[in-house]
């Protein structure tokens, strides 16, 4: 009985180590799948960061063309305002009234960058376009007046062809200053594209070092497993030797008792077949 229930315990972890070696292969599997995904996106982040190192210097460059472009500008407006000055003195040996020509043009800048930059009501940002408005025509009629002089013209016509400079310089700067805003718009979309996908990546990784985790602990189930049934095939082992051993004493016995009985029938002198006598000698009594 002790025996049979041994052999149905070893024969339960058999199954059971079938299904746990079942079990951690799939779960390494899953982990193997899982890492793979991982990598996968991580490898994404690496290329989408590539794109933003590209993208940052590509504005940086714009952002520095864009700073240059303002210098040269800044370096114009200083050479426009000195024209006003000369242009203001020669006026006032022309005109003896009136304001300087170079104030009028420093305030129409003042004006036009709050207009850019400040938050006006509709009321306030009316009041200074007419404002503007009145400047520029004030400053075209004195032009106007004053340009009948020749020297007056010749200044005139560099401070224009200065702010033409001017204009064209904006324009590139404006360009430029565009197309690096467009730039940092597609860094930030990467950033944030970055700041998922690592994301993911690293739940991929959680759900790999799970799975792992769950296979090591059924890995550990085999190992136990696999030596229970080692330790089990030692004691059925032990078990048939022993229950071997009592049916050969058993057997030996019996023939013991049966030799004896036949010898006695020699004794009597009782006639003995050849499988009696083949006993006795088996027996060891002749």
């Amino acid at each position: 009985m002790m025996l049979e229930k041994l052999v149905e315990r070893r024969e339960q972890l058999e199954k059971d180590l079938k299904d746990f070696i079942r079990k951690r292969d799939e779960l390494n599997e899953e982990s193997k799948k899982l890492a793979e995904k991982r990598n996968e996106l991580n490898a994404q982040v690496k290329e989408l960061l590539n794109k933003v190192r590209e993208l940052k210097k590509s504005r940086d460059e714009l952002n520095s063309k864009a700073k240059e472009l303002r210098a040269e500008r800044s370096e114009l407006h200083k050479k426009i305002d000195a024209l006003y000055k000369d242009l203001d003195k020669l006026r006032r040996n022309i005109d003896r009234g009136g304001r300087p020509l170079g104030e009028i043009e420093k305030e129409i800048r003042r004006l036009e960058f709050k207009q850019q930059t400040a938050v006006l009501t509709i009321e306030k940002e009316r009041q200074l376009v007419e404002r503007i408005a009145k400047l520029k025509r004030e400053l075209e009629e004195r032009k106007t007046q004053l340009e009948k002089h020749e020297e007056f013209k010749k200044l005139i016509a560099e401070i224009k062809k200065l702010k033409e400079e001017v204009r064209s310089l904006t324009e590139q700067i404006k360009g430029y200053q565009e197309q690096a805003d467009g730039v940092h718009e597609q860094i930030v979309e990467l950033l944030k594209n970055v700041d998922e996908t690592r994301k993911k990546a690293d739940e991929y990784h959680a759900k790999a070092v799970e799975a792992r985790k769950e296979a090591d602990r059924y890995h550990a189930e085999i190992i136990k497993t696999r030596k229970d049934i080692k330790d089990l095939d030692k004691i059925i082992k032990a078990l048939k030797a022993k229950q071997s051993k009592s049916k050969e004493q058993r057997e030996k016995e019996e023939l013991i008792r049966k030799a004896k009985e036949i010898y006695e029938m020699f004794k009597r002198g009782e006639k003995l077949e050849t499988e009696d006598i083949l006993l006795l000698q088996r027996a060891g009594l002749i």
